[in-house]
């Protein structure tokens, strides 16, 4: 799992530990284990969400693993052409490389620790694909895609393409230097990310070494959730077990807490945590496929607008797969 690493953490601006005299450490709400299943042309994912209570989720919508898996020659999967309306895709890739191409001009390729970030808002099509060589040749691939919602004024906001690159991502360690801390989005003890969200959200991949603990600062206003990408370990201050798969629901509070067990299997020798928070967003969901709304009436506007073209036109890339994806009902990529 290399996303971005330094060759010395310790040179590294440290994150300070929450003062103890007005933190006030978050309580665990839930413990959650994702479900496996198959998205896009058949790839695997683990369902991060899946089990968790909406309200705790709230600004976001859903969270895919896709992988961790080692694809032989000619099994690497992508989606076809779909389309999305009111929400923000964001896609981090942590082993491997992705093609992204939309109907608003946007796309590139990324892989170890790049990022895409594309905000549908009122309507996009696009392709998420392993790029032609990587089909062919087989290789590892590892990463996540998020689902941020956009609140009711801003669901058709213009769609536009963030490209981060991995070397743009801010870097932090904990005190004692056990932990890598990369900001992706958002602010954490000064420490800010480069992606530019609509909604207030801060999102942050944290690896731990064997017996470290990382306890960071979080806005009281934003909800806390703690995603085990790899290894094992503790979450929240009372220590509750946790495991790769599993996704912690904090409480209320301004701080969180993570710890990684002493001992690692050798698959996962370091313990790695998606941790992402937001303000909450509190408005009606009508959530239907690709289409997050907040009316019923608004998402089939949306499955019309679509059909009738008025959501994107495939741009003529050679090459390219040219039939678009009917709507399944199922709710990544």
């Amino acid at each position: 799992m290399p996303a971005i690493t330094v060759p010395d953490i310790t040179v590294l601006p440290r994150i300070p530990v929450p003062d103890p005299l007005t933190a006030r450490q978050r309580p665990i709400k839930s413990l959650t284990t994702a479900p496996s299943g198959y998205e896009g042309e058949g790839f695997p994912v683990r369902r991060a969400f899946a089990g968790a209570l909406l309200e705790d989720l709230d600004p976001f919508i859903h969270l895919d693993q896709m992988g961790e898996v080692e694809y032989a020659p000619g099994e690497a999967k992508g989606t076809p052409w779909h389309p999305h309306r009111g929400f923000e895709t964001v896609t981090y890739i942590l082993d491997g490389v992705f093609e992204h191409a939309d109907s608003n001009g946007g796309g590139g390729v990324i892989t170890n620790g790049d990022t895409q970030w594309m905000t549908a808002g009122a309507g996009i099509l696009h392709i998420e694909k392993p790029p032609e060589w990587l089909v062919a040749s087989g290789g590892l691939f590892h990463g996540f895609q998020l689902w941020v919602n956009l609140p009711r004024v801003q669901k058709l906001a213009a769609p536009r393409y963030q490209d981060i690159r991995a070397a743009e991502v801010g870097l932090a360690s904990s005190p004692d230097g056990g932990t890598l801390v990369r900001v992706i989005a958002g602010d954490v003890a000064g420490h800010r990310g480069p992606g530019s969200t609509y909604t207030p959200i801060t999102l942050v991949h944290a690896t731990l070494s064997p017996g470290a603990t990382l306890t960071l600062p979080w806005q009281a206003d934003f909800n806390a959730l703690g995603y085990v990408l790899a290894g094992r370990g503790t979450v929240g201050a009372e220590g509750r077990p946790a495991r790769m798969g599993q996704l912690a629901a904090f409480g209320p509070g301004n701080a969180i807490q993570f710890a990684a067990d002493q001992v690692q299997e050798s698959r996962s020798p370091t313990m790695d945590v998606l941790i992402l928070g937001g303000r909450p967003i509190r408005e009606p969901i009508a959530w239907a496929g690709p289409f997050v709304m907040n009316t019923r009436e608004e998402v089939i506007q949306a499955y019309t607008d679509y059909q009738a073209g008025r959501l994107g036109v495939i741009p003529a890339v050679h090459g390219a797969p040219t039939t678009l994806q009917e709507s399944n009902g199922s709710a990544s990529a």
